[in-house]
């Protein structure tokens, strides 16, 4: 569903005001106001949060993000507060960052952090968007489009509730009882929750969904508002009785001597915040990095000496979405990974952290007429921002590329080509007082014991030991009996490097079938190809010769006298799954119960994990599969919808082999 942004209006005496809902989105008494004292005051914040490893707030309605500033600011001036805050919102009609800033100008005490929340400010694009705040130590969780759906579709554990929006008689879907239930659903034990709302429907709603309700003086002209706390888990029969086990169940894995075992109380899936992760390549450094902000211990143990040498060390790859009509699982996965991994680069840039990208641009080329036709009507249909992806004719694509082309496409302008070895390095040099790696340590196998995993070299000798390990040895994971039951294939890519001059076109990088870069250090890439099951590790110059045709219908005369067989190139080996989607969350264990027919009947490997399957897309599915992960051994809010975390599970495959029916015996002859 497209995101219409809200249009910035003002009543007469200067409140903010919604002409499409014919309401303020704040008392006329004062914004500020009105958070403290209802929200904030009603839910025994800040004195709620004292003590706490971690608090979530989930809020129904973000509007101004006035609410969110506020606790921000609540949480930074107390002394005791918990080590995360973490807050989530939903909002069908966001503001655009301009019209952000606009309002924020009205509350100056709290520029500083009205200023950090704009310059993070994601596009107007549907789904759920992670912002890092205050040196990552407040995560604001944004879901872009409906709340009924938003609250449907997210996974966590709220322990307040802030239910803001437009009045029940101006926008009674928000009030209604799908979402009072849903609610209810998201609630932790004791949660507590706040309104100015009293009308007689919400009260009863919220009633029906198993909050006691009071009602409290109100805030400035408002005689009265609403109280709340959950008076006891009330799980409604079928999927919503069952829509939180999954995270549940794989934050308890981390935690346990063995399958089933309870997570810890101080909110973390594992109190130790100790792993062994197995694998330096942009996937593991990138789940170390998230990890590590998060107070972990990570040993990152890899067998080359450093950090990006096997499938990450490419000279430059692709960081874009891959839209798709239907808007499908791989379209919102793409989408969703490009713009956390832009937002992940950034933050990495800004603290001088040695990683190396441009976003330039991103050109796709159609291959044809039908092609062009197919790309246009996906523009056309998803309606998302221009900042993010437009559809460009021949004549605009060519002046883009600054060569001539045939056809147009995709132009994603904020997309970017990324050095794979800086990420890594950077991810690693990002919390170095936590990060310790062990280089030119191949790992021959796992051991449990005595509740840690210990990871052990050809002659048994442990090279690191902790309660939580996570594969991440891309197409080598294979060699690990415990992930016997991941189809995770290895597919042979070799790329091109094609001596280049700074400035000399294309200036952007160029996909069709394969991708081209930019001028960088006086090398261009081209690639990659593809072929499964082929273990050769040499360079060969068919495999070049394959880059410079892919690279010809790209770029119509671009290779003329170019001998491939004197082209410098690399091989590397990718991850592959089945149906092209990576694979983040815990291990399913060996023996499992006959009839799963749920993720959550999974029996899993007490603390062991699988980051794999990422194909040619590493740099786009890696820093976002990482926080999801590491949200996962938090027992966090998660960074996606709930039906994409199911569609990464490493245990889906064991669910389809389920449903398969037993193939019949041949007749006897």
């Amino acid at each position: 569903m497209p995101i219409t942004p809200a249009r910035l209006a003002w009543t007469a005496d200067g409140t903010p005001y919604s002409e499409r809902f014919d309401d303020v989105y704040h008392s006329r008494d004062g914004g500020p106001g009105q958070a403290e004292s209802v929200f904030l005051a009603g839910n025994g914040l800040p004195g709620r949060w004292r003590g706490r490893e971690r608090f979530v707030v989930l809020e129904t309605g973000f509007g101004p993000g006035l609410n969110f500033l506020a606790t921000w600011a609540a949480w930074r001036a107390d002394p005791q507060r918990c080590r995360r805050l973490h807050f989530v919102s939903c909002e069908l009609h966001p503001f655009l960052r301009d019209d952000l800033a606009q309002l924020h100008a009205r509350w100056p005490e709290l520029a500083p952090l009205a200023g950090e929340l704009q310059s993070r400010w994601p596009l107007a694009a549907p789904g759920v968007h992670r912002l890092e705040l205050d040196g990552d130590r407040v995560c604001l969780t944004l879901f872009f489009g409906d709340a009924r759906d938003g609250l449907d579709r997210l996974a966590l554990r709220a322990d307040a509730f802030f239910l803001d929006g437009f009045s029940p008689t101006k926008n009674p879907e928000l009030w209604s009882p799908r979402v009072f239930h849903q609610l209810g659903r998201l609630a932790a034990p004791g949660a507590s929750l706040a309104t100015w709302s009293v009308a007689g429907t919400v009260r009863e709603g919220l009633r029906r969904a198993g909050f006691e309700i009071a009602k409290a003086p109100g805030f400035g002209g408002k005689r009265q508002m609403l109280r709340g706390v959950l008076a006891a888990r009330r799980a409604a029969p079928g999927r919503d009785a069952e829509a939180l086990a999954t995270h549940d169940t794989i934050a308890q894995a981390a935690a346990a001597s063995g399958p089933g075992a309870p997570a810890s109380p101080s909110g973390a899936a594992h109190a130790a915040r100790h792993a062994l992760v197995i694998g330096a390549g942009v996937a593991g450094t990138s789940v170390a990095e998230r990890l590590a902000a998060r107070g972990w211990t990570v040993e990152v143990i890899d067998a080359a000496a450093h950090a990006g040498a096997g499938a990450s060390g490419n000279h430059a790859g692709v960081l874009r979405p891959l839209p798709n009509l239907d808007d499908n699982r791989m379209s919102r996965l793409t989408r969703a990974g490009t713009l956390y991994g832009l937002r992940h680069l950034e933050r990495l840039a800004a603290r001088d952290l040695p990683v190396r990208f441009e976003a330039c641009g991103v050109l796709q080329l159609a291959r044809d007429a039908a092609q062009r036709e197919t790309m246009a009507a996906v523009i056309e249909r998803l309606a998302l921002p221009t900042e993010l992806q437009r559809f460009v004719d021949a004549a605009e694509a060519e002046a883009i590329a600054g060569w001539p082309l045939r056809e147009g496409g995709w132009w994603f302008p904020g997309s970017a080509w990324v050095q794979p070895p800086s990420l890594c390095a950077a991810n690693l040099a990002a919390h170095p007082q936590r990060i310790r790696t062990h280089f030119g340590k191949p790992v021959a196998g796992l051991r449990r014991e005595r509740g840690r995993w210990l990871a052990l070299d050809a002659a048994g000798e442990t090279i690191a030991a902790a309660p939580v390990a996570i594969l991440a040895a891309g197409a080598r994971i294979g060699g690990f009996p415990e992930a016997a039951s991941l189809p995770v294939g290895s597919a042979r890519g070799q790329v091109a490097l094609l001596p280049a001059a700074a400035g000399s076109p294309p200036r952007v990088v160029v996909c069709r079938g394969g991708y081209v870069s930019p001028a960088i250090d006086g090398l261009r890439c081209a690639g990659a190809t593809f072929a499964m099951d082929d273990a050769d590790e040499t360079e060969r110059t068919a495999d070049q010769r394959e880059n410079l045709e892919t690279l010809e219908a790209m770029l119509p005369g671009y290779t003329a006298g170019i001998d491939p067989a004197t082209l410098a190139g690399r091989v590397g080996f990718r991850p592959t799954s089945p149906d092209r989607l990576p694979m983040v969350g815990a291990l399913p264990a060996t023996d499992q119960p006959p009839g799963m027919a749920k993720l959550a009947d999974v029996v899993r490997e007490p603390g062991l994990y699988a980051v794999s399957g990422f194909g040619a897309r590493g740099l786009v599915w890696a820093a976002l599969i990482a926080e999801l992960l590491a949200s996962q051994l938090e027992n966090e809010p998660l960074p996606l919808e709930r039906d994409l975390v199911d569609a990464l599970d490493p245990a889906r495959w064991l669910l389809r082999d389920a449903a398969r029916p037993p193939r019949r015996a041949p007749p006897p002859s």
